[in-house]
């Protein structure tokens, strides 16, 4: 399974991943600009690695990963995923919808499609996620 993510992430990079994580880490840059985004800012750069090279990893809450609730996890992220939604999220989520469409034209696009399904629905409320390797089986 190893060699094939390689091959996806390889493929997803070069066919547009490229441009969607910079595009993550230019809105984390954009947060860094003020002291109140800098959590917005270093949830941007996790999720843009992600963006770089999805096959293999998949975000979950801090919540199931910890065990309780932190500050991203409750209601001031709520707050925040609110915010992030009216500035960047919704950009971020146009941007992946776009690319899934252009990859659904093909069979072969397919996976790399709901991959940026995936991040797209990621994008919407991207406080208090996390992004895990995917357990394998």
């Amino acid at each position: 399974m190893t060699i094939l993510r390689l091959i996806f992430n390889i493929a997803w990079f070069v066919l547009g991943g490229f441009v969607m994580g910079l595009a993550w880490w230019l809105a984390g840059i954009l947060c860094f600009i003020s002291i109140i985004g800098i959590p917005f800012g270093r949830a941007c750069f996790v999720i843009g690695e992600m963006a770089f090279w999805p096959f293999g990893q998949e975000s979950v809450s801090r919540k199931q990963i910890k065990g309780y609730e932190d500050i991203g996890t409750g209601s001031a992220g709520m707050i925040g995923n609110i915010v992030w939604f009216v500035f960047f999220g919704i950009w971020l989520a146009i941007g992946h919808l776009t690319h899934a469409l252009a990859c659904f034209i093909s069979i072969i696009g397919i996976p790399f499609g709901i991959q940026h399904l995936k991040l797209a629905l990621l994008s919407l409320t991207p406080i208090g996620q996390t992004v895990v390797p995917k357990a394998e089986y």
